[in-house]
């Protein structure tokens, strides 16, 4: 048998052709609403609706019984999770791991913990796409994907952070005091996947200015870069002009944020993985 992905919807990747590709889904809640990452959601609609939410939200991440749903009828698995820093997605995958090789002795389940969410989910999954397609083995493909993980970066810019502060990941006043100020937020995923702050901008063309330097600080050189908006394509076009212009050799992709990256994201935001 082939080899299948399976991953959660943090990805923002629910089809991918080529391959036998599956995705699980992350969840959104706030007051009666529930918003289940899957394609047809209706993201626009719930960040608008997130907007008019003064109560807490909160986010649901697959359980093990879903991922083991999405590995039946395989016998050769690669798993890739959102942060265990941000989620319990990778716990939930290392149990279907466990409960589908002891129901399948012959299966092999390998989970990728991202270390964050988004672009670097896809990178991942692009890796291991070509390594299938070109036909290289299991083992091979798992050794080659864990080596070059170790390279991809990522970085945030938050034109709000209400989201954030509803789910207890920042201070609500400083959260109400960057949407005054009309800051953005620039951060990284720590050493541990969690969200960790490092500049306050002014305006939208600081940040991404300093999004292009901090890549470059990082170890950006011209590879791969995935740029992830929630409902700000002009930024991300921005953003991708100022790269290129930097660094002409790069392959810059803009996608869209899925149900549970537009709500970390927030209203205007991106997030950029890349490779360093």
């Amino acid at each position: 048998m082939g080899i299948r992905i399976v991953s959660d919807s943090s990805s923002d990747l629910l089809e991918l052709d080529g391959v036998d590709y599956r995705t699980v889904p992350l969840k959104v809640m706030f007051g009666s609403r529930e918003y289940v990452d899957e394609l047809g959601t209706d993201v626009e609609r719930m960040m608008f609706d997130l907007q008019g939410e003064t109560g807490p939200s909160t986010t649901s991440c697959p359980n093990s019984q879903e991922w083991l749903d999405a590995f039946e009828g395989a016998d050769r698995i690669f798993a890739v999770t959102i942060s265990s820093g941000l989620s319990a997605s990778y716990d939930s995958a290392l149990l279907a791991k466990r409960l589908y090789e002891e129901a399948n002795p012959d299966a092999r389940v390998h989970v990728f913990d991202s270390k964050a969410t988004g672009p670097v989910l896809r990178l991942i999954i692009e890796y291991l796409r070509e390594g299938i397609l070109a036909g290289k083995d299991y083992e091979q493909i798992e050794a080659e994907t864990i080596e070059r993980q170790k390279g991809i970066r990522i970085l945030y810019s938050l034109k709000s952070l209400n989201n954030l502060a509803r789910n207890g990941r920042v201070n609500h006043h400083v959260a109400r005091l960057a949407g005054v100020l009309n800051i953005h937020v620039i951060g990284h995923a720590s050493e541990f996947g969690t969200v960790e702050l490092l500049h306050k901008c002014k305006g939208e063309k600081h940040a991404l200015r300093t999004l292009v330097k901090e890549m470059e600080e990082r170890g950006f050189y011209g590879g791969r870069v995935v740029i992830d908006h929630c409902l700000n394509v002009s930024a991300a076009m921005k953003l991708r002009e100022l790269i290129l212009k930097k660094f002409p050799t790069s392959d810059v992709v803009i996608e869209s944020c899925g149900v549970l990256c537009s709500y970390y994201a927030d209203l205007g935001g991106l997030i950029v993985g890349y490779e360093a």
